[in-house]
């Protein structure tokens, strides 16, 4: 996970300022049922993140969420609030069905959305930057890209060039009264651009994780917590807000 690592540094500097952002609590080893990893717990404050409606009805607490995560694998929640991201990272190019093994009567409540890094009219156009554009991307170091519109056909062609898919099932469950059905289908929403925008700048950023260790990651982690915790405080808002429907 060193590349998602990496992502996660340079996309919380992106997202924090003006007292908003990620601050975080703990990021440490962790070793459990034989299972070792990087335990991190984080509180996002996501005033301007979230629609209108929800920041005139919700408490102001109420827009602090704390996340407790294991590696790469979040389970985030508040008293009244849940968000369960699962993530299963298979060598193909999408077309296995059910990969997180939900039971029949679960599985035919789940919408499938397939997402195309390479497919620009899934980019919202307040999100879209030509230099995050992996049709327009070519990487120095590897000499992938750019993406051609039948770039997934072609990939299992290619014998010298690993890929695979990632496969996230997002559970939300919003139990404040009257905002429970458009909250829920608001964050799914804002979950599926967010992982658009999340892939598409992890394959046109490249050339910046490529070289990494893990020593590097840990150390630009340890610098990230003391820098965030300042450009809360001093920087402008930046990053993502909420679009409004």
């Amino acid at each position: 996970s060193l590349w998602f690592d990496f992502y996660i540094i340079l996309l919380f500097k992106n997202e924090t300022g003006g007292g908003e952002g990620v601050e975080v609590l703990k990021n440490e080893p962790y070793e459990k049922d034989g299972e070792k990893g990087q335990y991190t717990h984080k509180i996002y404050h996501l005033q301007s993140k979230v629609p209108s409606f929800v920041r005139m009805l919700a408490p102001a607490s109420a827009l602090n969420i704390h996340e407790k995560a294991w590696n790469a694998y979040p389970y985030c929640r508040t008293e009244n609030f849940l968000i369960k991201i699962e993530t299963w990272h298979k060598p193909d190019t999408g077309h296995l069905e059910n990969v997180h093994g939900l039971d029949a009567e679960t599985w035919k409540k789940v919408d499938v959305v397939y997402i195309d890094i390479a497919d620009r009219s899934q980019v919202d156009s307040k999100d879209y930057k030509p230099e995050e554009d992996p049709c327009r991307y070519k990487s120095v170091k590897t000499g992938r890209g750019p993406l051609g519109p039948d770039w997934k056909k072609e990939l299992p062609k290619k014998t010298d060039c690993p890929h695979m898919c990632a496969y996230k099932l997002v559970t939300v469950k919003f139990k404040w009264w009257g905002l429970q059905n458009k909250v829920e289908s608001f964050i799914q929403k804002q979950e599926k651009r967010l992982f658009t925008n999340f892939h598409r700048q992890l394959f046109c950023w490249i050339d910046k994780w490529i070289d990494l260790n893990m020593g590097d990651i840990r150390r630009m982690e340890e610098e990230t917590r003391k820098e965030l915790d300042e450009m809360r405080v001093k920087d402008p808002v930046k990053g993502m807000v909420a679009l409004e429907d």
